[in-house]
């Protein structure tokens, strides 16, 4: 089995638990009143309090449209990713960058979309419309 670890600052554990856990569905993993651990779409992430939090820039010149690096995210299914969208809107979370298609018609067709959790991580959600392509170019 192969999962992807990430272990990331926030802010406090009530909001990151808000905005991971109840608002996208991931699933609780070992908790304290320091880190929380959780299932972020089949891979462990694991959230650390800290008082300095990293500063984003957007340096990320993706198709003219600055993205802020660093950044993390995960690939969804296109129903996934609507879904998503729209638990997004329903929760007033602001776009940084507004979902979109990019590489349309061509190899690697996807769909992407970046918001911030409660604590400022930038995060980006991913559909490929043909999920054998998620490496082609």
């Amino acid at each position: 089995m192969s999962v992807f670890h990430y272990a990331f600052k926030v802010k406090d554990i009530p909001s990151t638990r808000k905005f991971y856990i109840d608002m996208l569905g991931c699933k609780e993993g070992r908790s304290t009143e320091h880190w929380l651990d959780f299932n972020f779409f089949g891979n462990q992430l694991s959230a650390h309090l800290s008082e300095s939090l990293p500063t984003l820039d957007y340096c990320g010149d993706v198709d003219g449209i600055q993205v802020p690096i660093p950044h993390f995210g995960c690939l969804v299914s296109v129903a996934e990713f609507e879904q998503l969208n729209r638990t997004m809107e329903a929760n007033s979370i602001e776009f940084i960058v507004k979902p979109q298609q990019r590489y349309e018609g061509k190899i690697g067709e996807q769909r992407t979309m970046f918001v911030l959790d409660y604590s400022g991580n930038p995060i980006e959600f991913k559909a490929f419309s043909r999920e054998n392509e998620v490496f082609d170019s």
